[in-house]
């Protein structure tokens, strides 16, 4: 085949395909049936130019040009700017505040469990000595729990708290789709931790650092996991009971916004590891790190049931944004 010549023949649809692609916003309706008919035509002769094998820089162009034309003709995708705040302000939230019953409940049921076994440890002398030996308990109460918050540099404690706290609230929320069970369990396994933490510090008169050093950060790590939790839970439960959809659609549905849970939550753990890094155990005016703590949750339920209510009221899910007709499900 001769280029020149091919080119020569051409040239003219080349040209009109590239203006049409250049005024995409501005086309009247004959020219989006030129547009299309442009574009299907030219990605025949990209496709006969590239199998000469001739003219690289011929292939380059029209490469080019038939990938604007694509973008044209179905649609550019927004800007990655647009997606993400779009997700920020109304995908997250809304999936938030319409699980909220659920995080709830874990959250008041963990709580609950976690006060019970430190009323239990701080008012038993047998349980608590069942603890640890009497020194180790009293090196744990007088300096062990208050250093560790200050015996690694605070932006690596960070870091290590942000991945740590990430992981088990992924555990939380993917495990729960396992009939609810691991999630039950990654939440008595944080109740007992914290419950015995309180009990121990709260029998030997240490409740007021407990409190000063585990609620500035506490607030929102604990709130995150219990939202994880939830979530995880409603995915279980939607295979116990998935109403009148199919199962595995029912968890389909589900698990799509489970998702974007996921990753939010990714952002407001790596802020309550600012938190635990950088204010707990270096901020020591007691008032202060506590009200940065308080603040920040209440930020947090802010968003969700003012944000989150309004992008819930306005319709949205969570689920994929523009779905076709026939999404994709599990199975």
């Amino acid at each position: 085949m001769d280029l020149d010549v091919f080119a020569a023949a051409h040239r003219t649809e080349w040209d009109r395909l590239d203006t049409l692609v250049r005024r995409r916003r501005r086309l009247s309706g004959s020219e989006v049936d030129e547009l299309v008919d442009l574009y299907q035509r030219v990605s025949t002769h990209l496709s006969m130019v590239r199998s000469s094998g001739q003219d690289p820089g011929l292939v380059g162009y029209l490469s080019g040009l038939v990938a604007r034309a694509r973008s044209a003709v179905t649609g550019a995708h927004e800007s990655s700017w647009r997606d993400a705040s779009r997700f920020f302000t109304e995908t997250f939230p809304a999936v938030l505040y319409r699980l909220r019953w659920w995080w709830i409940a874990a959250g008041l049921g963990t709580v609950a469990f976690s006060a019970a076994l430190a009323a239990w440890i701080a008012n038993d002398p047998q349980v608590l000595a069942a603890m640890g030996t009497p020194e180790e308990i009293r090196a744990y109460v007088e300096n062990d729990f208050a250093n560790y918050y200050v015996e690694h540099p605070g932006a690596s404690f960070a870091a290590q708290v942000w991945t740590n706290n990430a992981w088990a609230a992924t555990q939380a929320l993917i495990f729960g789709v396992f009939l609810c069970l691991p999630t039950v369990y990654v939440l008595v396994l944080n109740g007992a931790n914290l419950g015995v933490a309180a009990g121990m510090m709260f029998a030997h008169g240490k409740g007021d650092v407990f409190l000063g050093l585990i609620i500035p950060h506490g607030l929102l790590e604990l709130t995150a996991v219990f939202v994880a939790a939830g979530v995880g839970l409603k995915l279980g439960w939607t295979l116990i009971a998935p109403g009148p959809r199919p199962r595995l659609r029912a968890l389909g549905e589900e698990a799509r916004p489970a998702l974007a849970v996921a990753l939010g939550l990714v952002v407001v753990l790596f802020v309550s590891g600012l938190i635990e890094g950088l204010v707990t155990g270096w901020v020591h005016i007691t008032w202060l790190r506590i009200g940065i703590g308080v603040a920040a949750e209440l930020l947090f339920l802010a968003y969700v049931f003012i944000v989150g209510r309004a992008a819930h009221n306005r319709g949205v899910s969570g689920d994929i944004a523009a779905a076709p007709q026939t999404a994709p499900v599990a199975g």
